[in-house]
């Protein structure tokens, strides 16, 4: 049966129209200096695999020699849930409150398009979404100096005026979970996440997070992001793995978070999905949206004020028999921002339950198609394998590194053994 060709619909911008490489356009093709490869002068920090840290290690020399385990070089709406975080999603500041206890928000170009009630919980993530509305409904929130429904969507520099009680305090105890961390200097750490941790407490997750194990491991951290999220400057789901940067002031989180902004920080994914693109190298430009059905998952949609636009640059790494691994680079960052687009051009990411209703990735998948044979990969098989940064004090280029864990490099291993493309392709 032949590979049916991704689909070209009203939601995505026609061939024609689509930016092709070497085209002078706001969305042409990365060079190599920009997203493909390492300038020489640039320190690149690598990472060991999960390893049992304790307490934090040592900021680590610069390291030339690249992984041993690979030749490879190199997210937003929330919401609970499996759309709780992007691939990489920035988190909001909160500015402080005046003497009688206003605080005055001005919304920016990120949360353009949110609904109100969600904007504040992403905010004030101490108050329930009850505590919130009801503050909404009596006025003590208003928008533009009227009172507004919760649904109601925001628009960039819209006005947002906050008068709340305080929320019931909830204590989270510091965790004696053991952290990889990858680099730590007196400003900030990098941390390799592993599968199964939320980054911060939420509902149905209240222990066991990122930010529980970094309140016990650290003395200081920055609290912009609220007293539940010390540290925390962008965000990985619960079962994407990798590279993820935690800040110890709040100057530095702020110096850091404009990096994202700013789009000047370059993050790179792997990712084996279903099935080989048509293109070795391309990018996807849609809009996306939260899904009309899941409140918790995200889907490409045609451009409206529901909606924001994502564009990712990709590249086939390697090449399997019905399979692929890929080089993802988000231009934005939207929620599932890369899974979505990997759906959309019908190469969906291996056992990602949330858009394939299929959660796991097996030998049977590969020999017969069917959920049967050993279990290789449990979760999407999405990993951030590299971050680069300009440091916020020394302003030097960094770049930071993870392997793969145990379960994706398994995925890789067995792929290469038992479905290797007929011309055999790395880069």
């Amino acid at each position: 049966m032949s590979r049916r060709k991704p689909k070209r619909d009203s939601h995505t911008e026609t061939r024609e129209n689509e930016v092709r490489p070497g085209v002078n356009s706001a969305y042409r093709l990365p060079n190599q200096d920009e997203f493909g490869g390492l300038d020489s002068s640039e320190q690149v920090v690598q990472g060991s695999q999960f390893a049992d840290s304790g307490r934090p290690r040592k900021p680590r020399e610069s390291a030339d020699t690249e992984l041993a385990d690979t030749k490879l070089g190199d997210t937003q709406l929330g919401g609970k849930g499996g759309a709780q975080g992007d691939d990489s999603e920035i988190d909001l500041t909160l500015p402080d409150a005046s003497a009688d206890g206003l605080i005055k928000l001005t919304v920016e170009s990120r949360a353009h398009g949110w609904r109100l009630d969600h904007y504040l919980n992403r905010l004030f993530s101490n108050h329930s979404r009850g505590q919130l509305k009801k503050a909404i409904d009596s006025g003590d929130i208003v928008l533009n100096g009227l009172k507004a429904k919760a649904s109601r969507r925001l628009r960039v520099n819209d006005r947002v005026d906050v008068r709340l009680t305080d929320a019931e305090d909830t204590f989270f105890e510091p965790e004696a979970i053991p952290l990889d961390i990858i680099y730590e200097d007196d400003y900030f750490v990098i941390v390799n996440k592993p599968p199964g941790m939320v980054v911060h407490p939420g509902r149905g997750a209240m222990s066991g997070t990122l930010t529980s194990a970094l309140q016990h491991h650290f003395d200081q951290l920055s609290d912009v992001g609220g007293r539940h999220r010390p540290g925390i400057v962008h965000r990985l789901d619960r079962d994407t793995t990798g590279v993820i940067l935690v800040a110890k002031d709040n100057q530095i989180h702020q110096q850091i978070s404009r990096q994202f902004e700013e789009r000047t920080v370059k993050k790179e994914y792997r990712a084996i999905v279903r099935g080989v693109p048509e293109l070795d190298s391309d990018f996807i430009k849609t809009h996306v949206c939260t899904h009309t059905r899941s409140r918790e998952k995200m889907m490409v949609c045609a451009p409206s004020e529901r909606s924001r636009e994502a564009v990712t640059f990709y590249n086939v790494a390697e090449k399997f028999a019905g399979y692929a691994l890929m080089d993802l680079k988000p231009h934005t960052g939207r929620t599932h921002q890369l899974r979505v687009h990997m759906l959309h051009i019908s190469n969906p990411i291996v056992a990602d339950k949330a858009y394939i209703q299929d959660g796991t990735f097996t030998t049977g998948h590969i020999k017969t198609g069917a959920a049967s044979g050993e279990l290789l990969i449990a979760r999407q098989a999405l990993h951030a394998y590299r971050l680069t940064i300009c440091h916020p004090v020394t302003h030097e280029t960094m770049t930071f590194e993870a392997p793969f864990p145990a379960d994706f490099q398994k995925t890789l291993d067995t792929l290469r053994e038992v479905a290797p493309a007929k011309s055999s392709q790395r880069s």
